[in-house]
């Protein structure tokens, strides 16, 4: 086949490929070609400029931002979701909708995934959709609150939601987070109960967590959670969030605090392990937290709203 000849074929197979929507297998039919021949046609197309492939990233308003967060550190995937208004409710229901759908689609029969609490994750669970047949377990990360918290946002009800929604297994936590002595937590943590949720943290493969700042400290679900005895303390240090009631700084170091040897909560180094570790969050009162749990790679999947995203960029140039 002379060169002009080969050419003519090969903008014969890209109109009926490309333009016609036809299959190889009906392109191979008409023309008489093998289906492995048109396969590698489609191959040299393109190389030759033939037909040149462009991807119109402009239809996601926030692709580049997300390319951004992926590359700046180090994620497997960043998910920003565009909000217009400063309706809390309407941010945490279009974040909640965006998680769900990533959750949907990696949870599988072998994962065994770790929840925290809070509002956030309220949100992400409420948008599951119908429930369907899977294997998975379902564990909480960190126990339960010290003082009054909204049942909706306690990690036993958030876990064992969750697991009706896939159909798998839930175990629920029957200690609080955080202790009154040390003494006490010691003894729990050498308790068979507590064994069995220890080697669950182990297996863990999805860990999804909201992220806590210093700066919503006088916020209800804080104060339900911690009480005021921290309230001093962080403010004293430089800590500038929390995951599972460990804190952390702005580079993502761990900050050791009164409460450190009295806490039952899975330890932030098992995050570095997980095939996926979900961070929720919003708001520039968060911000500074976001980035210190992304710098400590506490996040490599982070969920969050474009203005939110934008905030962070700017403040880690």
């Amino acid at each position: 086949m002379d060169n002009n000849e080969e050419i003519r074929l090969m903008l014969k197979v890209a109109q009926m490929y490309y333009d016609n929507d036809m299959t190889q297998s009906e392109i191979s039919k008409e023309l008489g070609i093998y289906r492995t021949t048109i396969s590698r046609m489609l191959k040299k197309i393109r190389e030759k400029g033939i037909v040149k492939i462009t991807i119109n990233y402009s239809l996601s308003e926030t692709f580049s931002i997300e390319r951004q967060l992926v590359e700046r550190f180090g994620l497997k995937e960043a998910i920003v979701v565009p909000v217009t208004g400063d309706d809390k409710k309407s941010k945490l229901k279009v974040m909640g909708q965006a998680c769900a759908q990533l959750i949907s689609r990696i949870v599988g029969d072998e994962d065994v995934v770790g929840l925290a609490w809070g509002s956030s994750l309220a949100e992400v669970i409420n948008e599951l959709e119908e429930p369907r047949e899977s294997g998975a377990v379902f564990v909480p990360m960190v126990g339960g609150p010290s003082g009054k918290l909204e049942s909706q946002f306690h990690v036993n009800t958030l876990v064992y939601a969750a697991a009706q929604k896939f159909k798998g297994t839930s175990y629920l936590i029957d200690v609080p987070a955080i202790l009154e002595r040390k003494e006490t937590r010691d003894q729990i943590v050498e308790s068979q109960y507590f064994q069995n949720i220890s080697e669950l943290w182990e297996k863990v493969t999805i860990a999804i967590f909201g992220i806590g700042s210093i700066q919503i400290k006088g916020s209800a679900t804080w104060n339900s959670f911690y009480g005021n005895e921290l309230f001093e303390e962080l403010e004293r240090g430089q800590i500038v969030g929390d995951i599972c009631s460990q804190f952390f700084d702005i580079g993502g170091n761990l900050v050791t605090t009164s409460i450190s040897e009295r806490r039952i909560a899975i330890g932030l180094d098992h995050l570095h392990k997980t095939k996926y570790s979900i961070g929720v969050a919003e708001s520039e009162e968060k911000a500074d937290a976001i980035i210190g749990a992304l710098r400590g790679k506490y996040v490599n999947v982070l969920v969050t709203t474009e203005e939110t995203a934008r905030i962070i960029l700017e403040r880690t140039v």
